[in-house]
């Protein structure tokens, strides 16, 4: 089974042929092709697995737990050093660079180890309520209890947007801004979801 969306940006991609040779070796595995994000992203019980992308200078596959990998040919590379945990890729900037044998030896030890659940889990971060929010909501009670009813996903966001701010004239001035968001029961992020 086919993906049109996959089929057009494939087609459409400068490095179309080695794309479609990729995806061949992936289709013929147990992974389920779906999109994520835009890109082809193979799965396995709705388990990210790997990712097939192409850009302006390079191409590659994205292993989401690729730090599992033994990585025996030391081509598996770390995009952000630092920052990112699991996720490895091979990247290449030619289709003669592409060994399938040792593709499908990578394919399949990352397809195990998500059977047997290998993964790291992203770390939870855990904002406080900066002071000066907390204030503002202890001496409005009304909008403290409205905002008392927001998920912790969208309180999140408040504190983050307030919490950014780096001089008080513009915490004072976002403050301002969440009384109006509070009130008709929106987030600072509600715009982007649109």
């Amino acid at each position: 089974m086919t993906n049109s969306n996959i089929d057009d940006y494939i087609s459409k991609h400068q490095w179309s042929k080695p794309l479609q040779k990729l995806r061949t070796a992936l289709l013929k595995t147990e992974l389920v092709e779906t999109v994520k994000w835009g890109m082809p992203v193979y799965t396995i019980n709705n388990k990210n697995v790997v990712g097939l992308a192409g850009f302006k200078h390079h191409f590659g596959l994205w292993f989401y737990q690729g730090v599992f990998l033994k990585d025996e040919h030391h081509i598996l590379r770390n995009a952000q050093e630092g920052k990112t945990k699991g996720m490895r890729h091979i990247k290449y900037n030619d289709e003669k660079e592409i060994d399938m044998k040792i593709i499908k030896s990578y394919v399949n030890e990352a397809i195990a180890n998500a059977k047997l659940g290998k993964e790291i889990k992203p770390e939870k971060s855990k904002i406080k309520c900066p002071p000066i929010f907390e204030d503002f909501l202890n001496d409005n009670k009304k909008l403290k209890k409205k905002f008392d009813d927001y998920t912790p996903g969208r309180k999140k966001e408040f504190y983050e947007y307030i919490g950014s701010a780096k001089r008080e004239s513009t915490q004072l001035k976002r403050l301002d801004e969440c009384r109006s968001l509070i009130e008709k029961g929106s987030s600072p992020m509600d715009k982007y979801r649109k």
